[in-house]
């Protein structure tokens, strides 16, 4: 099924033309900020706006040049933004590196781009550079976002640079003009952006994504969102990641404050400081963040806790009813006119009581979570997309969200299902290709259309619905074919269930690795008044294990023979992104993690 594309959205023509929009609409006290120490600091629009011109002017004078690739090595904060924008004004590439990725996995990137600089945050990502410089003849110089001791004379600090870029202003006549008549000679097929995806498998492939890719999907993507005057976005995802990248322009197009969180360890504090109206996360965080709900009401003491409980219990029917078009009933309605009043509207003071609107993107949200959020009075909204597409493709509509869907195509976008039920797309914001990768992008962009390398549906009135990862389906020994993310999905509603992973590939039946929430566990095992244990004992104890396997048993009940869970393993830790197992975005990473735990697995087969 194939639709037709939406009217085409207006056109913002490049990237480089952010900024001057920005300085010239939105005269703000507080545009792009941090929280430090407890408190919000930042920059108004004219300094925002002055310290990117001198970044970039510092560059050029550098040697920068157009169509260079320069890296930025840092976690999300003001400054990666401003490095960003002063390159892209200048028609220079900017290079995202995660800074969770290790020394050998950000050598690699640097080098496969060609990075002629490179931006870090601090001591720690400086020194995993330095250690591989000699691998990396083409970065003539590092800059450091930090105030740290510089140990060598290409090592530069970022206030040096801003300052040589304003020395420039000051002394050469014509600087300033020159500036604005650079970035209008930028154009939308110039090359903006080489971003690495993370992917679940392989090595990194670099998206070369143009001005015009990216400027469309600005235009495109803010359609699916609600902005009003004075909107405060929280920003504590990756930048790197194309999906906070590309809302962070979107914020900054329709000057939205940004602020960003001090670390990911200070969110839940930095949330109650900043008190924001908007936030994005990935479907991980959003999952963690029902579960700390939870736990907290179910720390309460009676009959508190009782209540509480009674309020999420109204919350989910609310959802359930509202989400699929139905109307409550007279008594729901006054349960949930006194959940709101008694419940609700509490929990929602807990994240600032300013919170409307919250982002989903990244992997499919659970329906499960969705339900808790919308019920609560927290809608999220929920789109799709991939790194190749800029990234957003989808979203569902203000007021027309459709629930378990990712909307429909935003201004601009082609949708259409192969017959084997893949995804593709067309449209202004599909990447150019991938860099030195000519058989990749061969494979990726067939006929005009990029082949997402998801499964799914459309609905007759354009709705897309994810069922899986294309590459991600397991084939029994029996030949039949299994779709692991519904049922992990399924699996981590349970607030026992902090991870889990399905099995099955070339064996004869399905099983799980599950991780267990440890502090939902020790509450559980504390109510059934059984001893507590360290985990390594506690995922081989039978009675512990027997909850686990209640949990998989009520979930087959739904499914179809071939796909029921036969065995499960517990694992004592959680995946992590340090031990390969996740990606940065939050992914597992199947084939690392098959062969961190492949003793645990062969025990479940009996090999």
């Amino acid at each position: 099924m194939t639709l037709p594309a939406a009217e085409p959205a207006p056109e913002l023509a490049t990237i480089a033309d952010l900024p001057f929009h920005v300085s010239g609409r939105y005269p703000k006290p507080l545009l792009v900020g941090q929280v430090r120490d407890g408190h919000v600091g930042g920059e108004s629009t004219k300094e925002w706006f002055e310290r990117l011109r001198d970044l970039s002017l510092g560059l050029r004078a550098l040697g920068v040049s157009p169509g260079d690739r320069v890296a930025i090595m840092s976690e999300s904060r003001p400054e990666w933004l401003l490095a960003d924008l002063a390159l892209l004004v200048y028609g220079a590439v900017s290079v995202p590196v995660y800074p969770t990725l290790s020394q050998s996995q950000a050598r690699y990137i640097l080098a496969d781009s060609a990075a002629r600089l490179a931006f870090v945050s601090s001591q720690e990502q400086l020194d995993k550079i330095q250690r591989v410089r000699h691998d990396l003849p083409a970065i003539e110089a590092v800059i450091v976002f930090d105030e740290i001791a510089l140990a060598a004379p290409s090592v530069l600090s970022l206030a040096s640079v801003v300052e040589r870029g304003h020395s420039q202003l000051l002394n050469q006549w014509g600087v300033g003009r020159s500036f604005r008549d650079d970035a209008r000679e930028v154009k939308p097929s110039d090359l903006a952006a080489i971003i690495y995806t993370s992917g679940t498998t392989g090595e990194p492939k670099g998206a070369m994504l143009t001005h015009g890719n990216l400027a469309s999907n600005v235009i495109a993507a803010q359609t699916i969102l609600r902005i009003g005057d004075d909107e405060v976005a929280l920003s504590f995802l990756p930048l790197s990641h194309a999906f906070e990248r590309m809302l962070a322009y979107v914020g900054l197009y329709n000057g939205i404050t940004i602020v960003f969180a001090e670390s990911l360890e200070t969110v839940s504090r930095d949330i109650q400081i900043v008190r924001p109206t908007l936030m994005t996360g990935v479907p991980r965080v959003y999952e963690k963040f029902e579960a700390r709900i939870r736990q907290k009401g179910d720390t309460l003491p009676q009959p508190r806790r009782t209540l509480f409980q009674w309020g999420l219990k109204v919350a989910n029917a609310r959802a359930k009813a509202e989400m699929s078009g139905r109307r409550l009933s007279g008594l729901g309605k006054l349960q949930a006119v006194l959940a709101e009043r008694l419940i609700w509207s509490k929990i929602r003071d807990n994240v600032g009581g300013r919170l409307h609107t919250m982002i989903s993107g990244s992997a499919p949200l659970p329906l499960a979570v969705a339900e808790f959020f919308h019920g609560i009075g927290l809608p999220i909204t929920e789109g799709y997309g991939l790194t190749e597409t800029s990234p957003v493709l989808t979203g569902n509509p203000l007021g027309a969200a459709r629930a378990g869907t990712v909307g429909r195509a935003i201004p601009g976008i082609e949708i259409s299902i192969a017959p084997d039920g893949e995804i593709l797309a067309r449209g202004p914001n599909i990447m150019a290709g991938y860099y030195n990768k000519p058989a990749e992008t061969a494979e990726a962009l067939r006929d005009g259309w990029f082949h997402t390398g998801d499964i799914g549906t459309l609905d007759a009135d354009g709705y897309l619905t994810i069922t899986d990862r294309k590459k991600d389906l397991l084939v029994t020994s029996g030949g039949k074919k299994i779709a692991p993310q519904p049922l992990e999905s399924m699996l981590k509603r349970s607030p026992l269930v902090a991870e889990a992973m399905v099995l099955g590939d070339r064996r004869k039946f399905a099983a799980a690795l599950i991780v267990p929430d440890f502090a939902a566990l020790d509450r559980r095992l504390r109510d059934l008044g059984r001893p507590a244990a360290p985990r390594e004992e506690l995922v081989e104890r039978p009675d512990v294990v027997a909850l686990y396997e209640e949990i998989v048993e009520a979930l087959n009940q739904e499914l179809s023979q071939f796909e029921r869970i036969k065995k499960v393993r517990l694992l004592p830790r959680e995946f992590t992104i340090d031990s390969g197992e996740l990606t940065p975005t939050l992914k597992i990473r199947r084939k690392t993690i098959e062969q961190n735990w492949q003793e645990e697995i062969e025990a479940i087969y009996g090999a």
